[in-house]
C-alpha cells in the first residue's frame, strides 16, 4: 500500500513541461495585475467542446494550443478520466496564427472530438496538426476572445487546467500536462483503473 501510495504522489509531482507565448508577443496589458481565475468566469466567456460525462456535475476547462506537443500529451492522459468529469477543451492561439485557425477549424467541425483526436495525433507523429483551411472568421474571433480570456487571468503557457476539486470544492489551476494518475489526484478523482 506504501509502494501504491509512493508510485501515485511521484506520478503526481511529474508535471511535465508546457508551451508558451510565441516570442515577441505580448498581451498589451503589461503591468495590469491579473483578473483572479473563476470557473464562472470561463463558463460565461470561453468557448470550447466538451469531452466525457456530458451530465457531470463536475466541469473540467482545458485551455490549449492545437500546436502545442504537451496539450497532445494531455489529451490522451485525460481520456481515462472521462467518466467521472466533463472536461471543455478551450483553444488559444499562442504559438502563432497557424493555432487560431485550427482552433478555428477544431470548434467550427461537426464533430470537434474526432478533429482533436486527428490533430493531436498529428501533432504527436511531429506532422503540423490538422489543415485549417476556410475556418469561419466567427470561430477566430472566438479563439482569440479565449486567448485574451486566458491572458486576463495571467496565465503563460499551456496545457493549463482549471476545475473544482471534486472533494474539496476548492479551485485547482495546474499549468502544464499531467499524467493520469496525477491529473486524477490533483483534481480530486478516482484513480483511472482503480
Amino acid at each position: 500500500m506504501k509502494r501504491r501510495a509512493l508510485v501515485t504522489a511521484a506520478a503526481a509531482a511529474l508535471v511535465l513541461a508546457g508551451c508558451g507565448k510565441e516570442s515577441g508577443s505580448s498581451s498589451g496589458k503589461s503591468g495590469a495585475a491579473p483578473t483572479p481565475v473563476s470557473v464562472e468566469t470561463i463558463a460565461a466567456e470561453a468557448k470550447g467542446f466538451n469531452v466525457g460525462s456530458t451530465m457531470s456535475t463536475r466541469v473540467v476547462y482545458v485551455f490549449f494550443d492545437p500546436q502545442c506537443p504537451h496539450c497532445a500529451v494531455l489529451w490522451e492522459a485525460s481520456k481515462p478520466l472521462k467518466p467521472q468529469a466533463r472536461f471543455v477543451w478551450i483553444p488559444v492561439g499562442l504559438i502563432g496564427e497557424k493555432s487560431v485557425a485550427q482552433g478555428a477549424t477544431i470548434l467550427g467541425g461537426p464533430d470537434p472530438v474526432a478533429l482533436m483526436d486527428e490533430n493531436e495525433k498529428s501533432v504527436q507523429a511531429k506532422a503540423g496538426g490538422i489543415a485549417a483551411m476556410n475556418a469561419a472568421d466567427a470561430q477566430k474571433d472566438a479563439v482569440k476572445k479565449n486567448t485574451e480570456l486566458f491572458t486576463r487571468f495571467g496565465f503563460t503557457g499551456v496545457p493549463t487546467i482549471v476545475g473544482k476539486h471534486a472533494q474539496t470544492g476548492e479551485i485547482v489551476t495546474i499549468e502544464g500536462s499531467l499524467p493520469a494518475p496525477g491529473l486524477a489526484q490533483r483534481l480530486g478523482l478516482n484513480q483511472p483503473g482503480g
